[in-house]
């Protein structure tokens, strides 16, 4: 099945979309930060065909989200490592994981448990206010047009909600 392309969207989210939300890419993501930086130990983890993998892999470095790093000259091989914004992608995913425990947990429950290092407390992942830390929900948050608002794909019934005039073809 053809994935559709949010390249052309004027979304910050479907431009990340566009970058991570192919089947597979958060799970790859995931096993690089869980310490799978070989090819083969990610396919297998992953029960992945390679040619898929290859094809994963090859996207998350061009979007500078994952770098390749030579381990071994004969034959030439090589590891997979998370760039900075591939370290920062890593809180969104646990913010997901979060989802996923509370609503869609295996029938074991959980998994996978956090710990944070500074305190050492286990934790549940959750989005909170840069300025205040404290937890933010659909409650207590207001979307404000930013200095990037236009009117296209993506935004278009928004921006005319905002008063944004269309974009000029």
């Amino acid at each position: 099945m053809q994935r559709t392309s949010f390249a052309e969207m004027h979304c910050s989210i479907g431009q990340a979309l566009e970058r991570v939300g192919e089947w597979w890419t958060p799970l790859i993501v995931r096993d690089i930060h869980l310490g799978l930086h070989r090819f083969d130990d990610i396919a297998e983890n992953l029960g992945i065909s390679r040619n898929l993998l290859t094809r994963r892999l090859g996207t998350l470095i061009t979007d500078g989200i994952v770098e390749r790093r030579a381990y071994q000259e004969r034959p030439l091989r090589y590891e997979y490592h998370l760039t900075e914004a591939g370290r920062e992608l890593v809180p969104v995913l646990m913010a997901l994981m979060a989802w996923g425990d509370k609503w869609a947990t295996p029938e074991a429950g959980p998994p996978v448990r956090l710990m944070h290092h500074e305190c050492g407390a286990e934790f549940t992942p959750q989005v909170c206010c840069s300025a205040c830390a404290k937890p933010v929900t659909t409650a207590n948050v207001t979307a404000l047009p930013g200095p990037g608002a236009a009117s296209g794909p993506g935004t278009r019934v928004l921006a005319r909600r905002n008063g944004i005039e269309p974009e000029e073809p």
